[in-house]
């Protein structure tokens, strides 16, 4: 008979044991880098509201699709999701469940929304606001949404199962012809003369420069020796080419991510919508049917000449690095909470202008308390992916890459989307759409903060320092 103390021993080393086959972040020998990829169809109910009108056709499904990074630091999540915002609470929930699914915590996670107008908004307190005005269903479907968060979830629970090696890892870019242009054409006096949108027939609109935009596509390709298991692509556009009646797409982008997943067999193409606030296609976009698939196509060959392009490094558990910033960013001056609730409360506002109220609301209640945002940064040996909220001016993206000039640095944008548009300091006082009340409900001292923030991250880290620590901003 085993005497106390032995057998205390053998129970102990039989329970460690078993934990090696259990939580997600001991399935990785130490030194290895593993990888989970999942895709999930999201797509929404005929019927479903959508961005601008109820669901009326589904021209191609939706996805939730992304990556699960296992290594000696706690489980990375990486998530883009075809919806046109998550925001607030609908945010928190999406992280705060991927995380569980992973064996992680929601400061791994992030998820990200493509931008597509013909794709569902998902906030669970703007969405609540609305239920409780009779309103459930108008503009944010509360059920769908849980519902998305639990299918993605029980598929990274699934895949956690059987994580595949990662060997390699590939870093390529190519230019993307003919799509991108800046939105804002600015007059002598600088201030904002003429908006130019996604889809454009004005000959000024059409005539003018590209103006300040990133035409680079960048790929990041995990490899298992010869066999590519999954690629991100980023690249920063407004995503559309016409929408607004309810004909659910994953437009030009989806299109051109679908296509590379069909000239890869057996590998997850990924895609990430980078800084594209002040982006959209109005150059070189007319908004006839016709012009969709050339756009796609367009994107699909840069994110092919990507991938060709790449060069190739071995890698290990020891290239990963995650960093996080809890931020604050600074609450518009122009949110009435008091004006907010009364448009609310007034039945004879539409839904839409009821919903919109609510949305502002539910944001100046959670940024006026100090609610912080998790921005981070992943380092994977030269690469460094920053992940921010709102729609971005793409300032902040061509600032990352000056912060970092011998790193590739990707940007994911359309976190939280919570914020709305977040402008430059100076578009602030030069009028159009994306500074106006209508739409940015941050102040134009965000340009101060989230700069410097994304100085700390983007900055490659000390190898030989733990990352996994938050920082307080």
């Amino acid at each position: 008979m085993l005497s106390p103390l032995p057998r205390r021993s053998l129970l102990l080393a039989l329970l460690f044991m078993v934990s090696l086959f259990n939580g997600p972040e001991q399935r990785v020998c130490a030194g290895n880098l593993k990888i989970v990829t999942f895709n999930e169809d999201v797509t929404p109910r005929l019927g479903m509201p959508v961005a601008y009108a109820p669901a009326r056709k589904i021209v191609t499904p939706l996805y939730a699709r992304g990556v699960v990074l296992l290594s000696d630091e706690q489980p990375v999540v990486l998530c883009a999701v075809d919806a046109i915002g998550i925001g607030n609470q609908g945010y928190d929930t999406w992280r705060e469940r991927l995380a569980e699914a992973a064996g992680t915590t929601p400061e791994r996670v992030a998820v990200h929304s493509l931008h597509q107008h013909d794709a569902p908004r998902i906030d669970f307190a703007t969405g609540k606001i609305m239920e409780d005005q009779g309103l459930g269903g108008k503009n944010y479907d509360n059920k769908y949404g849980r519902q998305c968060i639990t299918q993605v979830a029980n598929v990274i629970r699934s895949g956690l199962k059987s994580p595949q090696t990662v060997t390699h890892f590939g870093i390529g870019k190519a230019k993307v012809e003919q799509v991108a242009s800046n939105r804002r054409l600015l007059g002598a006096d600088g201030k904002v003369r003429l908006m130019r949108w996604s889809k454009s027939k004005s000959p000024d609109a059409i005539n003018a420069p590209e103006g300040v935009i990133d035409p680079w596509l960048k790929c990041l390709c995990f490899w298992n020796h010869n066999q590519p298991i999954a690629v991100l692509n980023y690249y920063a556009t407004h995503p559309q080419s016409y929408y607004g009646k309810g004909d659910v797409n994953y437009e030009f982008v989806g299109m051109a991510r679908e296509a590379r997943n069909k000239a890869l067999p057996g590998t997850l193409n990924v895609y990430f919508n980078g800084a594209a606030g002040n982006i959209a296609a109005g150059k070189y976009n007319d908004g006839s049917t016709k012009m969709r698939p050339i756009l796609a196509q367009r994107v699909e060959r840069a994110m092919e000449s990507a991938f060709k392009n790449q060069e190739k490094a071995e890698i290990s558990s020891a290239d990963l690095h995650w960093k996080t910033e809890m931020t604050a960013l600074p609450v518009s001056t122009h949110l009435d909470p008091k004006l907010l609730q009364a448009t609310i409360n007034d039945k004879k506002k539409t839904p839409k202008e009821r919903s919109s109220a609510a949305f502002r609301l539910v944001w100046y209640q959670r940024a006026s308390q100090g609610h912080q945002i998790p921005i981070t940064c992943l380092h994977l040996k030269s690469a460094s992916i920053l992940h921010l909220p709102g729609e971005l001016f793409i300032e902040y993206q061509l600032q990352a890459q000056k912060f970092a000039p011998h790193q590739t640095v990707c940007m994911a944008a359309y976190g939280d989307y919570g914020p709305g548009y977040i402008c430059t300091e100076i578009a602030y006082s030069q009028g159009g759409y994306e500074s106006s009340p209508r739409a940015s409900k941050v102040a134009p001292e965000v340009e101060l903060v989230l700069t410097e923030v994304i100085r700390k991250l983007v900055v490659s880290p000390d190898h030989n320092k733990p990352e996994n620590a938050k920082t307080e901003n």
